[in-house]
């Protein structure tokens, strides 16, 4: 019998973006201090690794592959969850014949990006993190896919730290960056609906109408939600609730409920000693042979499968 805490849904994990970061389990293992000087550009192409960038002084462009250019400025954050291909270019912007630089690393371990002798008239720190869940790439999908944070009193208060950090050489100076920069991440996806976050969850949280929709999807997983019982939470007709659902989350209603569901059966079949049927049962199907045809069409392998190749002891 599969242990009921992991079916708990206390107060604090019924809101969906703590449920979602909280299966992604991120951590930034990986981060550095940057500057420029004078026209550079430079373009990254690693798709699926996620993403951010907060500028410290000076500003720059920023553009992701489908999305309109950003100027970022100082105290900005960018987050791409799951990074398609970007560009990022001095704030005067280059020529069309530049080439596209190679950062070199200064003495002090600084990273420049064009002129490594002129005055810097930028500084940034940028980084990729990790999603440490199995099913990061589900999980990510109900993220927006660029962040934009600016303004927000408390993410320029944790940037700085992160700055002060970067620059002091401090015992344990690793240990207190990876930590920073984690409450960092999730600070960015809180703040990043209500600003110009992409459409996904972000966006979906911060319309007030939807967002009762979503929370009730993540309330009550296992409930037989259509769209018309959503729309009806919302206070909308099917027609509205539908196009308002689909056009600020990314996904249409009843494709956002399946992945939450196999975000969350994917999660508990890692489980040890989990019960097939229990997790059918609590994610709404009839049978643990209907949740069975669901799953393995969604994942492409048989729930029991799943689990005795993924496995996992819980502390």
């Amino acid at each position: 019998m599969i242990n009921p805490y992991y079916f708990c849904i206390c107060p604090e994990m019924s809101d969906p973006l703590a449920q979602v970061v909280t299966l992604l389990q991120p951590t930034a293992p990986f981060s550095k201090v940057g500057s420029g000087s004078g026209r550079w550009r430079i373009r990254r192409t690693e798709v699926g690794r996620p993403f951010y960038c907060a500028i410290l002084e000076g500003a720059c462009r920023f553009s992701v592959d489908g999305h309109e250019e950003l100027v970022l400025q100082q105290g900005d954050f960018v987050l791409v969850p799951s990074a398609h291909n970007f560009t990022m270019s001095s704030h005067i912007p280059p020529e069309a014949d530049d080439i596209i630089c190679t950062p070199i690393t200064l003495p002090g371990g600084e990273h420049r990006l064009g002129d490594p002798e002129g005055p810097a008239d930028i500084r940034l720190l940028v980084g990729y993190c990790v999603f440490r869940s199995a099913d990061a790439t589900l999980l990510a999908s109900l993220l927006p896919q660029l962040v934009h944070v600016r303004g927000e009193g408390r993410l320029t208060t944790l940037v700085q730290l992160v700055s002060d950090e970067s620059r002091a050489q401090r015992p344990a100076r690793t240990v207190i960056l990876e930590r920073l920069l984690e409450v960092l991440l999730i600070e960015a996806l809180r703040s990043g609906g209500e600003t110009s976050a992409s459409p996904g969850l972000l966006r979906g949280l911060s319309d007030k109408r939807i967002a009762i929709a979503i929370r009730r999807i993540h309330e009550n997983p296992d409930l037989p939600w259509t769209v018309a019982q959503l729309a009806n939470e919302a206070t909308l007709s099917r027609s509205a609730f539908y196009e308002r659902f689909s056009r600020t989350v990314g996904m249409a209603p009843m494709e956002y409920l399946l992945a939450w569901r196999m975000a969350l059966a994917k999660d508990w079949l890692r489980r040890t000693e989990v019960n097939i049927s229990e997790v059918a049962s609590r994610l709404g199907y009839s049978s643990a042979s209907t949740f069975t045809v669901a799953f393995t069409r969604h994942v492409g392998l048989p729930p029991a499968r799943y689990a005795r190749e993924n496995s996992f002891n819980p502390e």
